[in-house]
C-alpha cells in the first residue's frame, strides 16, 4: 500500500512524496498541514512560493521548476491575477515562435504595519508581501499609560497610513513591539518592569487603531525579521543591544519562548557576580554593561555620535567601548557554550557594530574553551526598524502561507 504525504522545503514549496505503509509502520507528519490538502491547492502554493522569490516568472517556466503541465499552471496564474497577486510584466526569452508572457508579485497588494513602542519614542513601520520596508518613521513621544497617548499614537498611525498611500483595506494588521513578555495568544502581558503599562493595554490600542493589532515582546519581533532575511539560518540567538537588552532563540525556524514566555532573557543573566544594580532587583545583569544607554549617554543621548567620536579617535570613548567589547565578548561566549549556533547582534548598537567584528570575534575566539572560530557571530540584516517590521512581518507571514 503506498500513501501520499506532504514535504515542506525550507522555500516554502511543497513536494508530494509516495511512501509505502508497511505492516507495523506508522507514518508521524507534521500537523502544520493536514494530510487531506487538495492538490490543486498544493500546486498554487508552490506557485504563489516562487513569485516571492522575487522573479519575473513565465508559464514555461513554472511548470518546468514544478513539473506540472501548462493548463495546470495557467488556471493557478488566472486565480492569482483575479485575487490581485500577481501581474504580467511584459514578456522574456523565446519558445521558439514567440516570447512568452512573464508574471511578477504585486508586491503592495497587501501591506502590515509594525509599530514599536518605548518610553521615549515611537517607531512605524508598514512592509509589503516581500517583507521590503515601503516606509518606516520615528516619532519623539514619552509614554504615557493615559487616554490621550492613546489617542495621539492612533492619530500616528492615521497619518503614517495616508502618507505611505496604503489602502486600508489591504492592511492585514498591525503587530506592536513592546519591552514587555506577552502571552501566546499575543494579547496580555505577562511581565513588564520596564514600561509603565496595564495589564489592559491591548484594549487600549484596540480603541484607537482599527486593525487587527497583535502585540510582540521586543526581542522576538526582531528576531523575526532575521529569520526572513537569512531563510537558511534555521537556528539561532538574537541578541538585541538596544536602551535594554534582549534576547530570543530561534529553533528550526520556530521562535521558542519558553515554558512561561520568559526564554531568551539574556539580559538577566548574571556576567558580574554583585556587580551593578540592575533595575530587576538583581546585580550584576548583562543589561546593566551592554544597554546601549551606557554609550549613548555619554554623547548627550545621541548614539551615532558616540560612534562618529570613536571613529575619529576619541582616547576616552576607546576605552569605554574596549569594555564594552569585552563584556559583549563574555555574553557570546556564554550563549553560544549554551546553544552552540549562530548568534546574530541587533538592537541599535548592532547597527553599528559591522566595522569592529574582528575585534570582537578576536575577544570570543580567545574565550571559547574548544577552540571554535567565531564564525558563527553575525551582525543583523535589518538595522532600522527591526523591533516594528519583525511586528509586521508576522502578518506578511501568515498571509503569504496561507495562499
Amino acid at each position: 500500500m503506498f500513501l501520499n504525504v506532504l514535504e515542506k522545503k525550507h522555500t516554502g514549496i511543497y513536494n508530494v512524496i509516495t511512501l509505502q505503509k508497511q505492516p507495523g509502520v506508522f507514518f508521524i507528519m507534521s500537523n502544520k498541514k493536514p494530510l487531506n490538502v487538495e492538490i490543486k491547492k498544493i500546486n498554487k502554493t508552490n506557485i504563489y512560493q516562487l513569485f516571492l522569490q522575487g522573479e519575473e516568472l513565465s508559464k514555461q517556466e513554472l511548470a518546468g521548476e514544478l513539473q506540472l503541465c501548462i493548463p495546470t499552471v495557467a488556471k493557478n496564474i488566472d486565480e492569482l491575477m483575479s485575487a490581485g497577486l500577481i501581474r504580467p510584466t511584459g514578456s522574456k526569452g523565446n519558445t521558439g515562435g514567440r516570447n512568452a508572457t512573464a508574471y511578477s508579485i504585486i508586491s503592495n497588494a497587501k501591506t502590515a504595519l509594525g509599530i514599536e513602542v518605548t518610553n521615549n519614542h515611537i517607531s512605524i513601520a508598514a512592509l509589503n508581501l516581500l517583507g521590503d520596508i515601503i516606509l518606516s518613521e520615528e516619532y519623539h513621544a514619552a509614554f504615557s499609560d493615559t487616554q490621550d497617548y492613546y489617542r495621539e499614537l492612533g492619530s500616528l498611525v492615521k497619518e503614517f497610513v495616508a502618507k505611505a498611500g496604503l489602502q486600508e483595506q489591504d492592511i492585514l494588521g498591525v503587530g506592536i513591539g513592546l519591552p514587555v513578555l506577552v502571552d501566546s495568544n499575543r494579547q496580555k502581558i505577562v511581565f513588564n518592569k520596564i514600561i509603565n503599562l496595564e495589564s489592559n493595554v491591548f484594549e487600549k490600542l484596540s480603541e484607537h487603531i482599527p486593525y487587527r493589532i497583535e502585540l510582540f515582546n521586543d526581542a522576538n519581533a526582531a528576531a523575526y525579521t532575521e529569520i526572513w532575511k537569512n531563510p537558511n539560518m534555521k537556528n539561532a540567538f538574537y541578541l538585541m543591544l538596544s536602551n535594554n537588552i534582549g534576547g530570543c532563540f530561534v529553533l528550526d525556524d520556530i521562535v521558542y519562548i519558553g515554558d512561561t514566555q520568559k526564554a531568551g532573557e539574556v539580559g538577566h543573566i548574571t556576567l558580574i557576580p554583585n556587580g551593578q544594580k540592575c533595575y530587576c532587583g538583581q546585580n550584576g545583569c548583562v543589561e546593566t554593561y551592554l544597554a546601549a544607554t551606557n554609550l549613548s549617554n555619554l554623547t548627550g543621548g545621541n548614539l551615532q555620535k558616540f560612534f562618529l567620536e570613536l571613529e575619529k579617535g576619541d582616547k576616552s570613548l576607546a576605552m569605554i567601548w574596549d569594555k564594552y567589547l569585552d563584556y559583549l565578548a563574555l555574553t557570546v561566549n556564554t550563549v553560544h557554550a549554551l546553544l552552540d549556533c549562530n548568534i546574530v547582534l541587533g538592537g541599535y548598537v548592532g547597527g553599528y557594530l559591522e566595522t569592529y567584528m574582528d575585534a570582537l570575534r578576536g575577544r570570543v575566539e580567545r574565550l571559547n574553551s574548544f577552540g571554535d572560530r567565531a564564525d558563527y557571530l553575525k551582525t543583523c540584516k535589518y538595522k532600522k526598524a527591526a523591533i516594528a517590521s519583525g511586528a509586521a512581518l508576522n502578518f506578511i507571514a501568515a498571509f503569504n502561507e496561507s495562499i
